[in-house]
């Protein structure tokens, strides 16, 4: 068989770069949404520019080839690269209408890993796989954390790092008192910002851990130990962060130690990338092992182009029938019942709350507000009531900003403990009109306060728009509901961030209250702080 052409090469490869560019974006899209909504992950924009740099520093001295598979072979890496790319439509049809279910990132991130895996292998054998093997690997470290291994370690550790920062802060003579990622301090609280987030910068540190480990070409080794270094550093930053803003909010108050706080989380990462950098030179020994063999020819493998221009436009097909798929349901969609929160602006000591802007900068609400009133002015034992709502419009990152606080999260990081979960029960506004609300139960332990408080949290989420068939059903999208069955139904009836709103009521008392007798007082307030309107 004749080699082919250098020209041929050359469009064998444009189409090859192409559909591998192709392939990439489509995943650092997906993830795009994630880095920008999630401070923890806004270190993802970086990821993709690091990956290339340090895949062309290993192609500068890649080993020599180490030849094709025999036909077997081929035919069985063929159908593994043709099963791979068919689940991208699934996987695609759901990722647009479940942006925020982490998991399906993971898989992603996976399939495209393994495509380029198979093709790098194909090109040098075994050993180009292991040569490029962390360069192709590295953006899986810019996939968001599956929630229930994430926030369990980023809320400890924030934890700890707080009661280290009370106990030291108490010990200079400022009284304090821990609640839950918070501290108080006779002038207020500090660390509000973060109190869903948890540690500052602890997925970045292992980020630049490994990116500097790499550029070190370290041993497995001393990488494992240069991560372990800069996720040292970043608690060390974290608790002297939080020492620092402590003290300004004690000293200043905490007006002052809300304008540095973005200020002090900056230096986090100045902190931990430099401190890492010089972990790492401190890491790095000679290579007594000599350049592996060099080969700077033209990478060319048999395939055809044809094999790469049907996977290109496999691709773009998948992204068109995905689109199209929600594009033809949405002409079935009907607005859901537009129904407005009613501010109790007569009601006994009302104030409106101000949102701070960190928490402003993440939800980018299009219209939010939080209030707070009491039952009744006079009696020291009276509840107090609090009412946030946040509307979005239609926008395709909406779904992650609207999911983003929950109190089932928020109220434990800032000292609440969960002591009840009742479900979700439809409470009447009107005659013909329902909202589904979740309903949980917290308690306080008190500390710096005057006595304990007990709070009853009533959660709803719901979209601007429905479909059709299920106009009619009260606990259409259900608030908080986000169970494997429930995305499905997403799924199969075509819902694509129509846009959301977002109403949390709390009550807050100094006794516990039954459950059912707080629902009862929920049924009767709720007409008069909700409006639908026609």
């Amino acid at each position: 068989m004749p080699a082919p052409t250098r020209a041929r090469v050359h469009v064998d490869l444009a189409i090859t770069l192409a559909t591998f560019a192709v392939l990439w974006l489509l995943l650092w899209r997906h993830l795009s949404g994630e880095w920008s909504m999630n401070e923890q992950y806004n270190y993802g924009w970086f990821v993709p520019f690091f990956a290339a740099y340090l895949f062309w520093l290993r192609w500068e001295d890649k080993p020599k080839g180490g030849g094709r598979e025999a036909k077997g072979g081929q035919f069985f890496l063929l159908f593994t690269v043709a099963f791979l790319l068919l689940l991208l439509l699934p996987l695609r049809v759901f990722e647009i209408g479940n942006p925020d279910w982490r998991p399906l990132g993971w898989i992603h991130a996976l399939i495209v890993v393994a495509l380029t895996y198979i093709y790098i292998g194909a090109i040098g054998g075994s050993a180009w796989v292991r040569h490029f093997g962390f360069p192709i690997a590295f953006t899986l470290v810019a996939v968001p954390w599956i929630s229930p291994i994430e926030q369990p370690i980023v809320q400890e550790l924030m934890r700890a790092v707080a009661a280290a920062a009370a106990e030291t802060m108490t010990l200079f003579g400022i009284p304090t008192q821990l609640e839950g990622n918070l501290i108080r301090v006779p002038t207020g609280l500090v660390g509000v910002n973060e109190a869903c987030s948890g540690v500052r910068s602890l997925q970045t540190s292992i980020m630049i851990g490994l990116l500097f480990g790499e550029l070190r070409r370290l041993s497995i080794l001393r990488r494992v130990v240069l991560i372990a270094g800069a996720i040292a550093i970043a608690l060390v930053a974290n608790f002297a962060r939080t020492l620092a803003l402590v003290w300004i909010a004690a000293s200043r108050g905490t007006e002052q130690s809300e304008h540095w706080h973005d200020v002090a989380g900056y230096l986090i990462v100045v902190f931990v990338f430099v401190g890492t950098m010089v972990l790492a030179s401190k890491l790095t020994t000679a290579n007594a092992g000599g350049s592996p063999e060099k080969s700077r020819d033209l990478p060319f493998v048999g395939l055809g182009s044809s094999i790469f221009a049907a996977a290109l436009v496999w691709m773009i097909l998948v992204e068109v029938a995905a689109a199209s798929w929600y594009r033809a349901h949405e002409q079935n969609l009907a607005p859901s019942a537009r129904w407005e929160v009613r501010w109790p602006e007569a009601a006994p000591g009302f104030r409106e709350l101000k949102i701070p802007e960190g928490i402003r900068s993440t939800l980018r609400f299009d219209r939010g507000r939080e209030v707070m009133w009491r039952e009744s002015a006079a009696s020291p034992a009276a509840a107090t009531y609090l009412l946030y709502f946040f509307k979005w419009q239609p926008r395709r990152s909406t779904i992650l900003r609207a999911r983003a606080h929950r109190p089932d999260i928020c109220l434990p990081a800032a000292g609440w403990r969960q002591t009840a979960d009742e479900g979700i029960r439809s409470y009447p506004v009107n005659d013909t009109f329902a909202l589904p609300l979740r309903h949980f139960v917290f308690a306080h332990e008190g500390g710096m306060r005057a006595r304990p408080a007990f709070a009853h949290t009533f959660f709803c989420l719901r979209e601007n728009a429905i479909h059709q068939d299920e106009a009619a059903q009260l606990m259409t999208n259900r608030p908080g509901d986000w169970s494997p069955i429930q995305r499905w139904h997403v799924v199969r009836d075509g819902i694509r961030n129509p846009g959301q709103q977002v109403m949390e009521f709390i009550m807050i008392s100094p006794r516990a209250r039954p459950s059912d007798e707080v629902e009862g007082e929920l049924t009767r307030m709720l007409p008069t702080l909700v409006v639908v309107r026609n």
